[in-house]
């Protein structure tokens, strides 16, 4: 059985979890409490080198860790990756496409927002990652205009973008004026077995505290 190394508010690990839970795939969980350490000790960082999670061991003992790529590894000959190998670099188009303006944007301001962490940071860092993601979510509006999916059809790339891009508001982003982006996360909801269930950060006293 799958051992999945999770911490329940992160988004990367509903990625994960949603995935599974699409794919009806049994798995473990493993909680990694990341504000107090664990994500730290040296038996967790054989997992992940980063000490982050997700992370995903095989029944052989092999790990993997990144949110996108377990998505992908989990996806293979599903009907959540395509085929086609031209249909294939779209999904990963824009797996990093949610690495690289999602994630790091409203990731980052939703998290420092619900944990109290926003005043600490540079007004700055702030304005730049909030431009990025609202460019990102622009970006989202007018590609989702032309198809009800990111790639077309439901596939790993909507989870992956869904995990922090429908959640903007809890970074003071709004999504109201962006009638296309909306329509999309009323058909993400709408998928068979979507996983509603998230977590705030509330339930752990530790994440007020920055990471180590």
């Amino acid at each position: 059985m799958i051992t999945l190394f999770d911490y329940l508010p992160s988004q990367n690990g509903w990625k994960v979890r949603q995935l599974l839970h699409h794919l009806r795939t049994p798995y473990r969980t493993e909680i990694v409490g990341i504000f107090q350490d664990q994500g730290q000790s040296s038996d967790y960082l054989e997992v992940n080198p980063w000490g982050a999670v997700p992370a995903i061991r095989l029944e052989d003992g092999r790990v993997l860790s990144e949110s996108n790529a377990i998505l992908w590894y989990l996806s293979a000959d599903t009907p959540y990756r395509p085929n086609d190998a031209f249909a294939q670099a779209k999904v990963l188009q824009w797996l990093s496409f949610e690495a690289d303006y999602v994630q790091s944007s409203m990731g980052s301001l939703r998290y420092w927002t619900l944990t109290g962490k926003l005043p600490a940071r540079p007004r700055s860092l702030i304005e730049g990652k909030r431009a990025t993601a609202i460019r990102a979510l622009d970006i989202l509006n007018r590609e989702l205009s032309a198809r009800p999916f990111i790639a077309d059809v439901y596939s790993i790339a909507d989870i992956s973008l869904f995990a922090y891009a429908h959640l903007a508001g809890d970074a003071g982003i709004p999504t109201a004026h962006l009638p296309a982006f909306e329509q999309w996360v009323t058909r993400v909801r709408g998928q068979n077995r979507f996983l509603a269930e998230m977590y705030p950060y509330s339930i752990d006293p530790h994440s007020t505290k920055e990471l180590p």
